[in-house]
Formats: C-alpha cells, sequence, structure tokens
C-alpha cells in the first residue's frame, strides 16, 4: 500500500513538473515572440530565423526583424527573387532581387548636358539630375555623369573583365554580377567632378555638396560607407540612386539604406 501511495505521489509530481515546464516554455515562447510581432513588417514564418540571427548577431528587434527580411541571415545571391516591379522608381535591386536579361526601362533619354559621351538615363531621373546640377553650378560646383544605364549584356562583360583580375569575392565587393545591377533599371548614376577621378569624388567640394542636398532632388548615396553589411557592396563616394524626393529625405533623415526603407515600408 505504501508502495502504491509513493508511486502515485511520484507521478503526481512529475506531472506537475512537466506542466509547469510546459507553461514556462509556452510562456517564452509568448516573450520572445511579442516583441517581434510589435512590427507591421515582422514575418511569422521567419520567427525562427529571427532568433537565430539576433543571437549571433545581438541587434535589436527592429534591425533583426528588417535584415532578416532583406535576406541578410543568408549568403548573397541566395534565395534570389525575380523583380516583379521594374519600372517603378522604388523598385529594389540587390543581391536578393534580380532584374530580367531583357528588361530595357521605356522612357530611357540620351543625356547631353552635364555628360561625358553616351549615357542613357530614364527622363525623370535625368530632370532631376539637370536640377542638381544646374543648382551646384550656381555654387561653382561641378556635376557630371560619367554612367548610368547598363544592359545586361554590359554588366556580364563589365563583371567577366573585372573576374580575369580579381577573384570573385572581391569582384563581389565591389560589381554587381549581371541581373543583380542597379544600373539596368536606370535610377542609377555614376557621377564625378570633371576634375577629379570618381574613385576620388569622397575627398571632393562637390561630394560634400551632395551630402548635403542630393536628397532634395530625390537622390540617395546608395551604397555608404559602414553599410556594407547590409548592401552587399562596398563604400562607393559617386554611385546615387533615384528613389524620389519623399523616400530620399527619409532616409537621409534617418541614416538608413535603400534596402532598409524598403522592407520596412514598401514591402508587401
Amino acid at each position: 500500500m505504501k508502495k502504491i501511495i509513493y508511486i502515485t505521489i511520484i507521478t503526481i509530481i512529475i506531472i506537475i513538473f512537466l506542466t509547469i515546464m510546459f507553461i514556462k516554455k509556452d510562456n517564452n515562447k509568448a516573450i520572445i515572440n511579442k516583441p517581434f510581432s510589435n512590427y507591421p513588417f515582422y514575418k511569422n514564418e521567419l520567427l525562427n530565423r529571427y532568433i537565430d540571427y539576433q543571437k549571433i548577431n545581438n541587434t535589436n528587434v527592429k534591425d533583426t526583424i528588417i535584415r532578416v527580411n532583406i535576406g541578410l541571415d543568408k549568403p548573397f545571391y541566395t534565395n534570389s527573387k525575380k523583380v516583379t516591379n521594374p519600372d517603378n522608381f522604388n523598385v529594389l535591386v540587390n543581391k536578393y532581387h534580380y532584374l530580367d536579361k531583357e528588361f530595357i526601362p521605356k522612357d530611357l533619354v540620351d543625356t547631353t548636358k552635364y555628360s561625358k559621351g553616351n549615357i542613357k538615363l530614364r527622363k525623370t531621373v535625368y530632370d532631376q539630375f539637370l536640377k542638381m546640377a544646374d543648382d551646384a553650378k550656381k555654387e561653382d560646383l561641378n556635376l557630371r555623369l560619367i554612367s548610368s544605364y547598363r544592359s545586361y549584356d554590359y554588366q556580364e562583360n563589365l563583371y567577366n573583365n573585372y573576374l580575369r583580375k580579381d577573384s570573385q569575392e572581391a569582384v563581389d565587393s565591389y560589381s554587381a554580377r549581371p541581373g543583380f545591377s542597379e544600373h539596368q533599371t536606370g535610377l542609377s548614376i555614376d557621377i564625378d567632378n570633371i576634375y577629379t577621378n570618381y574613385n576620388q569624388f569622397e575627398i571632393t567640394l562637390e561630394y560634400k555638396w551632395m551630402c548635403n542636398n542630393a536628397y532634395k532632388y530625390g537622390f540617395i548615396l546608395r551604397y555608404p560607407k559602414d553599410k556594407e553589411k547590409i548592401t552587399g557592396f562596398q563604400y562607393e563616394s559617386w554611385h546615387y540612386r533615384y528613389v524620389g524626393i519623399k523616400i530620399a529625405t527619409y532616409i537621409y533623415n534617418h541614416n538608413i539604406t535603400f534596402d532598409e526603407y524598403y522592407y520596412e515600408f514598401l514591402d508587401k
């Protein structure tokens, strides 16, 4: 009889212990889930990836969600998706989003003023660039287009030429693979000041002016310094992207990349 009572007591204790552990585990999951789910861009199906990324990188909740949504918990050029809105001024092209090989913007125009060589650019973007360059000129500053729209084939040749000189890892840090280049959208521009090589654009007065004024015309510095882990590209002081004045202003005021903005406000 005593043995039966003893076994019964032990069984009850085990049941109580397991019940407590189950409740605790469930509560812990709720605690973990709650801060993530407070954000409108949270995706329930990515919860485990959020948790794993935060453990490894010690990022805050918001940054964790956005970076995992971008795809940064996976290697670049993996889980890539084809762009479905290539003509949109808000299109995101990066190492996780690629353009169709045949895509060519419909509203490309030839650039003449403030341009080096035969360069094409989308009309709205060129109009805004002209306003910006005109205003810079009033302050005795020179802004010149040196590159903009590039076809898939052009980018492929460029990328392959780089591969003949550098390792793929090195090339991927400064050149986009064909299809993954923003230049194919006709929304990106590379600029110099006529006198200085574009690689030294950062040391020019024109660069300082761009830092303070580009957003007023709808342009952002696409690959900022210290954002390489997010954009996937090394810092490029000469590379700007048109996103419109509203978005450019927000990005400027909050010191974020377009990738981060996209996944906070535009990803659907």
